[in-house]
């Protein structure tokens, strides 16, 4: 965005070095991370840069960890958890939490600032102390080491996310338009599919993408309700870091970013489309 021709001198400086300081915080927020992207490449069975790869030498890459990590049953099995539970606890938390949206989005729902606190404690509580306390509640409930477990513990974490995404989304939304609907004659399910899901659409995307973020990456609750068979895929990195330090954790790590990197694309794509059908310009 350029700025306008009236700027002074002190507004000039102050835009550039704010942007100076966007910059600055981005490259240290994600540098660490991207780093793991060349390793992963290593020719060689280390955690760090050789001199081959510092001279890019072709030889010093090489894609032998990604083979291992295809070949072995037990990250293979780890992915195709993951997937499971991810996909399944996303699906209970967007469900949850859109109805829970919905009602918290009307005017006349007493206590409302409790339920709302109440609703999104998940994500203030810290995940040991979330995890004890389903260990000990579902144990009883005969479900602990189970999938079925670990479903619902992801859903738990992930349903304050889609009630906070779609709470923005049905801000300024008006509700006129869904009593228009019922005085014509149409039913509560006929009017939020053909009037409300519309319009809300990309904050039940967005709530989506982040439960399902949120249930592929936590390690904390596997660890408690998790099996031998309900090995996830950030557990198998866990327990590789523990057991047998190998870069075949890089590779795993560099999937994960790639596939975080396109849910945060996705999500700012449906952000934005979500303010043009609002009328808001950026």
């Amino acid at each position: 965005m350029s700025l306008p021709t009236y700027t002074g001198l002190l507004g000039k400086s102050w835009h550039y070095s704010m942007r100076t300081v966007g910059v600055v915080v981005l490259l240290y927020l994600v540098l660490p991370v991207l780093v793991i992207i060349p390793l992963s490449f290593n020719a060689e069975p280390y955690f760090s840069f050789t001199s081959g790869m510092l001279q890019l030498d072709p030889a010093a890459f090489s894609t032998r960890w990604y083979q291992e990590l295809f070949n072995d049953p037990m990250w293979t099995l780890s992915f195709r958890n993951s997937l499971l539970i991810a996909f399944s606890s996303t699906v209970i938390a967007t469900v949850l939490g859109t109805v829970a949206a919905l009602g918290l989005s009307r005017a006349n729902l007493p206590f409302k600032g409790l339920l709302m606190g109440t609703l999104i404690s998940p994500m203030i509580v810290p995940v040991i102390i979330s995890s004890a306390g389903m260990y000990f509640f579902y144990s009883k409930l005969g479900i602990a080491q189970s999938h079925l477990g670990i479903i619902i513990a992801h859903a738990v974490l992930g349903t304050p996310f889609v009630i906070i995404t779609v709470t923005a989304a049905l801000t300024g939304f008006d509700h006129s338009l869904t009593r228009a609907a019922s005085s014509l004659g149409a039913s509560a399910p006929y009017t939020f599919m053909r009037v409300s899901f519309p319009i809300i659409r990309p904050g039940i995307i967005s709530g989506a993408l982040f439960a399902m973020v949120t249930s592929f990456d936590e390690a904390v609750i596997v660890q408690f309700l998790g099996g031998v068979e309900q090995r996830t895929v950030p557990r198998q990195m866990w327990s590789g870091m523990r057991e047998q330090i190998s870069p075949t954790i890089l590779a795993a790590a560099t999937l994960l970013i790639l596939g975080s990197i396109i849910m945060l694309v996705a999500i700012e794509v449906l952000r934005r489309r979500s303010l043009r059908m609002r009328g808001v310009r950026e």
